[in-house]
């Protein structure tokens, strides 16, 4: 049995040599692996060992010995506290820099391809990268104050309290200070899940990108406030850009947010947004991205990397509320989306109807079993666009894209890990011509991209296969 160098407690020295997936530092103690939060690449820093495990260790930064130039104050006052951004310290364009690096790690080390030999494209960043998330999902706490929310720190369910978070809307910063503000003027205690005492758990704002108009919903534990409306109203006459209050109630102990209970208290039924020259409505449920700005780009690069010319026959497996598909619709013959989300797929059908698109059809259940039922109908598609959960596509999936063999795959991915193993197995029959990442979460270890897989004509494939 391997004995670790490295003892909990311990403070030692280290060079950090390079970033990893969850945007921590990693350094090499004795040739064990040591993963540093809040450091950079090049940097010597002395660190406490907090955790010791097979093969590798975590520690704790104490102080840094020899700064990067890539270092930079945060502008968060609870940056390091908090646990939703891991790399405020780091240079914008050195974060553009590492989220590359991430998907190049990853092919190199889940497949067989060379990354010197593919395109994987810099980084597309943002010209402010902060105040660009347009929803807030806020806990509610308790501090010396009295009623506040915040989020909650890395690793653990300590609540930080939060006033002015960096990476949202200042709108919904305003909006959400002051429902707690009344929250405490009501007495709507927060709930405790320990004790199961108390009321409220969530805040959840949404702002409309191009609007401006915000939907507001209160989680409540039970339903032993009985004034919500007379709150809602208040929240309205303080923000008169709040157009749309709801209340949820969810009393499971779960990490779901949403329960099966929401009701409308005041205002509208949803709010309105647009994305390019799609109109959404949005309901307090309704998937939206939650980066307006960057998904223009990516639905961009999705439909440059579809390259259709009007006669393709297009599948948008996991489509959700038909957002992707919609965007290319346009350009194509026919889109078909197929989700296993009910709900997801009423959205979208309104969301065509909304926006006079004519040329859709959507199916709840497994895009594996539906697209080649359509196959055999006749539907042979001609691109498939997926944008599977950061657990990727599935073996049954990927075993039917083979099968059918469209011309073209456009791959949006949310995690780098599984794109690459996926792409292990999809390049048996497709070539990777490029791989654009986005940065649709600037601040933290999260990158997006955009894959264009080619299906292999047989001299190609003769070529690879006598390659190995």
């Amino acid at each position: 049995m391997n004995m670790s160098p490295l003892k909990v407690g311990q403070e030692f020295l280290v060079t950090i040599k390079r970033i990893g997936i969850n945007g921590e530092g990693i350094g090499y103690y004795k040739k064990q692996a040591v993963f540093i939060p809040g450091t950079l690449v090049g940097e010597e820093v002395v660190a406490t060992c907090t955790r010791v495990a097979g093969g590798y260790a975590e520690a704790e930064l104490v102080r840094v010995k020899k700064k990067s130039r890539h270092r930079c104050q945060p502008a968060c006052e609870v940056y390091g506290q908090c646990g939703g951004c891991q790399l405020q310290h780091m240079t914008y364009p050195e974060q553009l820099r590492i989220k590359r690096d991430a998907i190049w790690q990853a092919v190199e080390r889940y497949t067989n391809l060379d990354p010197e030999e593919l395109d994987i494209r810099p980084t597309m960043g943002m010209d402010n990268p902060y105040n660009y998330r347009n929803r807030a999902q806020m806990p509610v706490g308790y501090d010396e104050d009295g009623v506040m929310v915040g989020f909650y720190s890395m690793n653990s369910r300590e609540l930080v309290n939060v006033t002015d978070c960096e990476v949202q809307y200042e709108e919904i910063n305003k909006v959400v200070n002051h429902a707690v503000d009344l929250l405490d003027d009501y007495k709507v205690f927060a709930y405790a899940p320990k004790t199961k005492k108390g009321t409220a758990r969530h805040i959840v704002v949404r702002r409309g990108y191009r609007t401006g108009e915000i939907q507001v919903t209160f989680v409540l534990a039970n339903k032993d406030f009985k004034k919500m409306y007379s709150l809602a109203l208040d929240l309205m006459k303080y923000c008169p850009e709040v157009k749309s209050v709801y209340v949820n109630y969810n009393s499971d102990d779960t990490h779901e947010i949403f329960g099966p209970d929401m009701i409308k208290v005041a205002g509208e039924d949803f709010i309105t947004d647009r994305l390019g020259k799609f109109k959404f409505n949005l309901s307090p449920r309704a998937f939206y991205q939650l980066n307006p700005e960057q998904t223009v780009k990516l639905y961009n690069q999705v439909k440059y990397a579809a390259s259709l010319t009007g006669t393709e026959k297009v599948v948008d497996a996991y489509c959700g509320v038909g957002t992707i598909g919609q965007w290319v619709a346009d350009q194509a013959s026919e889109v078909r989306g197929v989700d296993i989300t009910r709900a997801a797929i009423i959205d979208a059908k309104a969301n065509a109807k909304l926006n006079n698109i004519d040329n859709t059809y959507y199916a709840v259940g497994k895009a594996e079993s539906i697209v080649p039922k359509w196959a055999n109908e006749g539907f042979k598609p001609d691109v498939v666009i997926v944008d599977p959960p950061r657990t990727g596509m599935g073996p049954e999936l990927i075993e039917m894209l083979k099968r059918v063999q469209p011309k073209r795959i456009v791959y949006v991915s949310c995690n780098p890990s599984t794109l690459a193993k996926n792409l292990k197995e999809l390049t048996k029959k497709y070539r990777v011509d490029y791989i654009q990442p986005i940065d649709m979460f600037p601040q933290t270890s999260h990158v997006e991209a955009v894959v264009r897989l080619t299906r292999m004509d047989k001299s190609e494939k003769v070529k690879k296969d006598s390659r190995r």
